[in-house]
């Protein structure tokens, strides 16, 4: 298993298990501690994250929750430069992703401000331009499964045994972003996207199956509703039991844990890095 990948021509090692931390240019996220759709609030967010602890930092500026508004590639745009900007601003050298599944989006980032993974709830579905658009970057990809659209993904959990259906679904866009000259793939099993609560379960229990497919694995379970379902809460209510996921990922094979709190997953790595 590849256990490093190439950011701007240095390595990013996964030996130890990296922080992603999520920002929202946005109005609508599902969980609003973070919505930061204005500049001021980018930064101090940034900010914090950092000192806390983050290794990279992952910009979205178009909500991806069930049923969620569409809006153009111009306003997600916008959105996304308005944060990439404080970004840079706080700090230049930051290593970040955009989290957009529109190829043009995610070249304009790339080209004007100097962004290193491109990260697609897709994994290209959504715009069969991505791969190619990619591998002429020569950027990072985060390729992560999805059905269908965030307003319709909802009604396509109908999977026969639902580890093996997504490592399967996966395996074929892998193979296709291969082919385009993308040679640095992290993976997404797309915890809530096209999947139940009890098939959120089912994919975090088997998640060392996923290792099979030879690429450094992120799980994004942050405050989802396969947690304040299960506990009878809400997304603001989900901060100790998002903990607990992060470390049975840990434990699990996660490479990378994609989270709006960074300090408290920071913790859990090096408190489960204390037992290896």
């Amino acid at each position: 298993m590849n256990n490093t990948i190439r950011i701007e021509g240095r390595l990013m090692d996964f030996s130890r298990p990296v922080v992603m931390g999520i920002i929202n240019t946005t109005p609508d996220s599902f969980y609003s501690g973070s919505r930061t759709p204005e500049a001021s609030g980018v930064a101090e967010r940034v900010r914090r994250m950092i000192d806390d602890g983050a290794d990279w930092i992952d910009i979205g500026g178009y909500s991806s929750r069930p049923g969620c508004e569409d809006i153009s590639p111009e306003e997600e745009y916008r959105r996304l430069a308005m944060g990439l900007e404080e970004v840079r601003r706080v700090k230049e050298d930051a290593v970040v992703s955009v989290d957009t599944f529109r190829a043009d989006v995610a070249r304009r980032c790339v080209e004007d401000w100097g962004v290193q993974i491109i990260n697609d709830i897709s994994g290209g579905t959504l715009d069969p331009e991505m791969a190619e658009t990619v591998g002429g970057l020569g950027v990072a990809y985060v390729l992560m499964h999805m059905r269908g659209t965030p307003q319709t993904m909802t009604s396509l959990t109908d999977y026969e045994d639902v580890t093996a259906d997504v490592i399967s679904e996966l395996s074929f866009r892998l193979a296709e972003f291969r082919q385009a000259g993308v040679a640095d793939i992290i993976i997404d099993p797309g915890f809530g996207f096209a999947k139940t609560v009890e098939q959120n379960f089912r994919l975090l229990d088997r998640l060392e199956d996923f290792k099979i497919l030879g690429c450094p694995l992120l799980v994004g379970v942050s405050r989802k509703s396969m947690i304040w379902r299960s506990l009878g809460c809400t997304p603001e209510e989900s901060l100790n039991g998002t903990t607990v996921l992060n470390t049975l990922a840990l434990d699990r094979g996660a490479d990378v844990l994609r989270v709006h709190d960074v300090r408290e997953a920071r913790e859990a790595v090096t408190l489960h890095s204390m037992l290896h």
